[in-house]
């Protein structure tokens, strides 16, 4: 239930944080709110990350909901991870692709608008660090603590349907 509610919450700041940029800046306006550190620039994204498959609203908008539908049921049914040092990446996983996919459903486009300025990087979103940030802590859970805090069930016995 909280991992819910954790990510609606996301979603929501995701959400504000979009809708502030489109009404605050023009479509590839720049404000500095950190010199030489970080910046807000808006930017309408049809593709994933980096622009790649850019233009390719339809197909990203299906994976997205597949994705967040996916994890949702994971998170429901205890599927793959049972701990919640597990199940709390999955949530920030889940927020991000639902984050996205709101965008990319009302508006035929991701909003992102935050731009690091000490190197040349990608402009991004919220949803967009949930899901870095979740699926890097994803790859930690999975390498140093999976065998340590998952149960260990003799093989066959666990039915991921019910």
């Amino acid at each position: 239930m909280w991992y819910f509610i954790v990510a609606g919450l996301l979603v929501g700041l995701d959400q504000g944080v979009k809708a502030a940029t489109r009404a605050a800046l023009a479509l590839g306006e720049q404000v500095v709110l950190l010199p030489g550190v970080v910046g807000l620039t808006y930017v309408q994204n049809t593709g994933m990350a980096f622009s790649s498959f850019s233009g390719r609203t339809g197909l990203l908008t299906i994976v997205s909901l597949a994705a967040t539908v996916a994890l949702a049921v994971v998170l429901a049914k205890n599927l793959i991870f049972t701990h919640p040092w597990g199940k709390w990446p999955l949530t920030l996983v889940m927020a991000g692709a639902a984050g996205n996919l709101i965008d990319r459903l009302f508006l035929g486009y991701v909003t992102d608008m935050i731009q690091v300025l000490f190197v040349n990087f990608a402009v991004f979103n919220v949803a967009d660090c949930c899901v870095v940030v979740g699926g890097i802590l994803v790859l930690c859970y999975v390498f140093f603590f999976w065998e340590k805090l998952e149960p260990k069930e003799p093989k066959g016995e666990r039915d991921l349907w019910k």
